[in-house]
């Protein structure tokens, strides 16, 4: 029992675990009291779960209740039962996987706070800690500039570092006291490395801080229990286990709530004579918070409660700042050193960049790649200022690379665009902003898709201090941020990625051809593997802890969900998304991270880029779905241009159009549609603008109608894409205005040049062509800000018309309708509606100040309804049509019949 009390005494003076399974194996089991919790797992399910191994246990039987694997089928109608045993056979690999996690964690949260303990920390007893995993190696130190890069030179303490079964390194770096200083006395003296304050430097002695907490906060007789740490994990034991409790780990038992132990020492001593306790029962049942004393009705002991303070104030007393820390210690690892690990492998030596790094140097400045130990000093650390904005009901999401924001031919910084592009995606009307390429990457022609640090923020666009401020000013904005996130592939890179990490094929990767992307050289996680699993899961909870941002969008799932990489012919059959071709492994760690992702942060987004729609994109978690919020319907883009580059636009398809904006109802709730985004500049192709305006001559006799074709087709495209979408568009960064040119990064092919490689946002400030599509696209905007458009109830298209080539649709008491036709105009075109009253004109792409003619008088902007059964609707508009130009009515009078 002294063991065991002797553990519960230093519990809360260990300054870190050695390993992420030390908790498991090496410690006391972990004392929590089972309260319930609210969490949500997708945005379409919530459920009450508790997230640790024994509540996993105790409520496995509830679970399995409230679980139906083919759920989401079972409500669609769907019986195919391949589909159905494939999600069976998918649900009982999970609950296997789950197994495994929990015989390693303590709970999911802790399986996806690896970032917390692995990598470079700062540890309060004046030393840097490091922890990575490399199962092939046979030694690990850190080596840098910091020692030389040697790896025996004070790069670990004798005996401190050593790998345990699972193949985790732990490295003890400590800083080195100067000379003429003397080491401090007390063994839990401790330094605040954050803050610049030395409170520690007051000129009060321990005995006097102790003496002045002693008589300010215990009670008399109490003052006891603090002269001996022993005795109080003593007295602590014997209250809750009795004076015969278990001696060793495996004896203890449940521990009972605080209530039922309470009312059980009341019974036991009814018959005690009065003491100074307080003459009220006070029961933590999870809902009392400090400073909550209503239910004391003694005047008396409700003052004296709410006097009572922990006596924080006194320890800080001994707490010192940085500025005392740095004067009586050199840092072992000082901010902005340069570092690897060293690992001894059985083919020979390697130097790496560690996998959890946070900020790295991917070229060395011509040298190998590096590692930065960030730790900067108070006046550099970004102190947050704003708070996350609340979770928008529709998303009007702003896509956009910071590298290329600029004007300048050159890589634009965070920075840069903190100062000149918030300001301008804000004015849009945008609410949200989707950042791609900000995980670290080796090659800047990729864009940012081969990342080769997961955890570090692209060192090209400035310090992680930078982008916190990026966020934050985002959030103070209004705009949420979220993060086009690569976990469907990994960079191949050696020396810097993580491919042959640990000197062997299969650390983090597939062997074979599994191993290796079907066409772009990337490399495949293995996602069956619960330390590749702790990586992935981790890294997404890592950006939101760490840099506040609001969700994900996570990047070309059908890399990840089958074994052909997604390249392969897809009919729509539910055999070609249960046969031997999809990776059940991957879709398990996308409900995983979907699930903790929700659980974790409420107010998270996730969003699916999957080009097959794979089924049960957006279904909860419990019915047998992956959990996301949204899914991105990638179609209407390729269908959009296919049309301008190699259809006549009189020979376009208006029931190919409507089918191809709303592929299947059930979805349409949590579909995200765009236009364009950085797929048609970037990928080799070219943005709408360009195809409409790019290959007009200024002497051209035709140069005029061109003009009004290209005009009105990419307001009427834009309108009707953002009109139909489900809760969600998105934009890319430029198009808003027509950008008149395609995007490439310096690479060889183009001599390196950046002349290609940015924004001309100098386009706004002239009168004309950009400048009439950005104030139809800002109006757009504000059609949902202001109208609530997006978060209305799925838009009903009831009039689809391939002869005259008009489309209508309606979305509450607004009508949208659009004349693709490039030269009939209508005068009285009848359009069914649901309510009978007086229709307004609120937008109109033929308006003048977008560039229009307004060939629709004034007097017609004002329409009144008859009753004429059209469109399944008792009544109709007969509306005034021109040739290319759409029009979005809305319902300003109901008229009661």
């Amino acid at each position: 029992m002294a063991s065991l009390c002797t553990s519960i005494a230093h519990a809360s003076s260990l300054p870190f675990d050695p390993s992420p399974r030390f908790r498991t194996h090496h410690s006391i089991r972990r004392v929590s009291f089972p309260r319930k919790s609210v969490f949500v797992c997708s945005a379409a399910e919530q459920s009450s779960k508790k997230w640790d191994k024994s509540a996993e246990e105790s409520d496995d039987d509830n679970d399995e209740k409230r679980t139906n694997p083919v759920g989401f089928l079972t409500r669609l109608g769907i019986t195919h039962k391949a589909f159905g045993q494939f999600l069976r056979e998918r649900h009982k690999l999970l609950k296997d996987l789950r197994d495994e996690i929990f015989n390693r964690h303590v709970n999911l949260k802790d399986f996806s706070s690896g970032y917390e303990l692995m990598g470079m920390h700062r540890n309060r007893q004046h030393r840097v800690d490091f922890m990575e995993w490399a199962p092939g190696a046979r030694y690990c130190a850190v080596i840098g500039d910091f020692n030389g890069w040697s790896p025996t030179a004070n790069c670990a303490r004798e005996g401190s570092y050593g790998r345990d079964e699972y193949g985790y390194w732990f490295i003890i770096i400590e800083d080195k006291l100067r000379e003429g200083e003397e080491p401090d006395e007390l063994y839990f003296q401790s330094y605040n490395y954050v803050d610049d304050y030395d409170k520690g430097d007051s000129g009060v002695s321990i005995d006097e801080v102790f003496k002045k907490a002693n008589d300010d906060y215990w009670e008399p007789g109490e003052d006891r229990y603090i002269k001996s740490r022993l005795e109080v994990a003593v007295k602590l034991y014997e209250q809750i286990f009795g004076p015969n409790g278990p001696e060793r780990e495996d004896e203890l038992e449940d521990i009972p709530d605080a209530e039922t132990r309470y009312r059980k020492w009341k019974e036991e001593h009814k018959d005690d004579p009065p003491s100074n306790l307080p003459p009220c029962d006070v029961i933590d049942d999870g809902k009392i918070k400090y400073g909550d004393y209503n239910i004391i009705t003694d005047p008396v002991w409700a003052a004296k409660f709410a006097s009572k303070k922990p006596p924080l104030a006194y320890w800080q007393e001994i707490v010192k700042g940085r500025k005392a820390w740095l004067k009586k210690y050199i840092p072992g690892l000082p901010h902005g050193a340069k570092y690897r690990v060293y690992f001894n492998t059985p083919n020979g030596p390697l130097e790496r960049v560690p996998a959890w790094a946070t900020y790295v140097n991917p070229d060395g400045g011509g040298l190998q790649a590096h590692a930065v130990h960030w730790e900067p000093p108070p006046d550099l650390a970004h102190k947050w200022r704003f708070k996350s904005p609340k979770k928008p009901k529709s998303l009007r999401i702003y896509e956009c690379h910071v590298g290329i924001s600029g004007s300048e031919p050159k890589i634009s910084s965070f920075n840069d665009f903190t100062e000149k592009v918030l300001p301008h995606i804000k004015d849009a009307g945008y609410n949200a902003i989707q950042l791609i390429g900000i995980a670290e990457h080796k090659d800047y022609f990729t864009v940012g898709y081969r990342v080769t640090n997961m955890f570090a923020t692209s060192s090209r666009f400035g310090t992680p201090e930078d982008f916190k401020r990026l966020v934050d000013e985002a959030h103070g904005l209004g705009l949420f941020v979220l993060l086009d996130i690569v976990h469907s592939y990994s960079a191949a890179d050696e020396m810097v990625g993580l491919a042959l990490f640990d000197g062997s094929n299969d650390c983090y990767f597939h062997t074979g051809k599994r191993g290796h992307h079907k066409y772009w050289g990337t490399r495949m996680f293995k996602y069956g593997d619960p330390d590749i699993l702790h990586y992935l899961l981790s890294n997404l909870n890592w950006w939101v802890e760490e840099y506040k941002v609001d969700g994900f969008q996570f990047h070309s799932l059908s890399s990840m969900m089958y074994t052909h990489n997604g390249f392969d012919t897809f009919t729509g059959d539910l055999d070609e998304f249960c046969n031997q071709y999809v990776d059940k492994d991957a879709l398990n760690y996308l409900i995983l991270a979907n699930e903790i992702l929700h659980y974790l942060h409420p107010h998270i987004v996730t969003i699916a880029e999957d080009v097959t729609i794979y089924p049960g994109l957006c279904e909860p978690i419990s019915q047998g779905g992956l959990g996301f919020d949204y899914y991105v319907n990638q179609s209407a883009s390729v269908v959009w241009s296919q049309y301008l580059e190699n259809v006549p636009d009189h020979e376009w398809s208006m029931s190919k159009i409507a089918s191809t904006l709303i592929p299947a109802r059930e979805y349409v709730d949590n579909m995200l549609l765009y236009a364009e985004n950085h797929s048609q500049s970037i990928s080799g192709g070219q943005s709408f603008a360009e195809i409409l305006f790019g290959d007009i001559k200024e002497a051209s006799p035709l140069k005029e109608d061109l003009m009004r074709r290209g005009y009105s087709l990419h307001k009427m495209i834009r309108l009707i894409t953002f009109s139909i979408s489900g809760h969600a568009y998105l934009n890319f960064m430029g198009n808003e205005f027509g950008h008149p040119k395609k995007i490439e990064f310096p690479m060889a092919s183009n001599d390196f040049s950046f002349e290609l490689a940015n924004r001309q946002w100098d386009l706004l400030d002239r009168e004309g062509l950009h400048r009439d599509l950005f104030i139809f696209d800002k109006d757009m905007m504000k059609l949902d800000s202001v109208e609530k458009v997006l978060s209305r109830r799925p838009p009903d298209i009831h009039h689809v018309n391939d002869s005259t080539m008009v489309i209508a649709a309606v979305r509450g008491p607004f009508l949208f309708i659009f004349n693709f036709h490039p030269k009939n105009s209508y005068e009285k075109y009848a359009v069914g509606v649901g309510e009978a009253g007086e229709y307004q004109i609120i937008l109109n792409t033929d308006d003048p100040k977008y560039g229009g003619e307004r060939k629709i008088k004034d007097d017609l902007y004002t329409q009144r309804t008859i009753m004429r059964r059209i469109d399944g609707h008792r009544n109709c508009l007969e509306v005034h049509l021109p040739s290319r130009t759409a029009q979005v009515y809305k319902l300003t009078r109901i008229q009661r019949i």
